[in-house]
């Protein structure tokens, strides 16, 4: 373990993190607060992400578009009742309306896609606010830390000993603050990136996924020339 960590987990003589939370844990907790939120909203978007959307999307609709062809629309509705998972959810909307026309099957898939986007966008904008308001805690507890340092030195009725602990563990204050609210923000960024973008290929996929379906219906249904 790094020196200066070892130092901070004990504690250190005076300033170290221990003694930075016991003076004033307001926005050290807070902070810690806006961490858990943090991991709890990454764990379960990740959860939903690759566990909600594992299904390959091209080689199911490999399958559909056989049965399709074939003309087992029936078979191919139960094939998507196999699992809840909304690519399926998203077929199933097309395949239940492939005998009502165009203009029904198009409202059903997009009826049914504007279902779903929102369910793989959630939350995952909420991170970039948190990295915003991590930083700010961090901000405001830097500035109490400060103050706490400046009002020590100019206290009149302290001793020089009383001064340099109040001084000491101001500014200890103040940087704890600024780490872990930067801290934070980092990774609230460093996730939000990683979760945004893959929300966006899955977005993508169940657009490509109406389109491909709506195509295969209404090509199929029309008759041969």
């Amino acid at each position: 373990m790094h020196p200066l960590l070892m130092y901070a987990a004990e504690g250190g003589s005076q300033g170290g993190l221990l003694n930075a939370i016991k003076h004033n844990p307001t926005f050290l907790l807070l902070n810690v607060i806006t961490s858990v939120v943090v991991i709890t909203i990454v764990v379960e978007r990740f959860v939903f992400q690759m566990g909600r959307y594992r299904v390959n999307s091209k080689e199911f609709f490999a399958q559909i578009k056989k049965l399709v062809v074939n003309g087992n629309i029936d078979r191919a509705i139960k094939l998507c009742d196999a699992s809840d998972y909304p690519i399926l959810q998203l077929v199933r909307a097309g395949l239940t309306h492939a005998n009502k026309g165009a203009d029904e099957i198009d409202a059903a898939l997009s009826e049914k896609l504007s279902e779903l986007r929102p369910r793989v966008e959630a939350r995952v904008g909420t991170l970039w606010s948190l990295a915003n308001i991590a930083t700010l805690i961090g901000l405001v507890g830097t500035v109490f830390g400060l103050i706490t340092a400046f009002a020590a030195l100019s206290g009149q009725d302290m001793s020089a000993s009383k001064k340099q602990e109040f001084l000491t563990n101001g500014i200890a204050e103040a940087m704890y603050n600024t780490f872990f609210g930067l801290a934070i923000a980092v990774v609230c960024m460093i996730f939000h990136v990683l979760l945004h973008g893959r929300a966006k290929n899955i977005v993508h996929d169940l657009e490509s996924t109406s389109e491909r379906v709506f195509n295969l219906l209404t090509i199929t249904s029309k008759p041969a020339a």
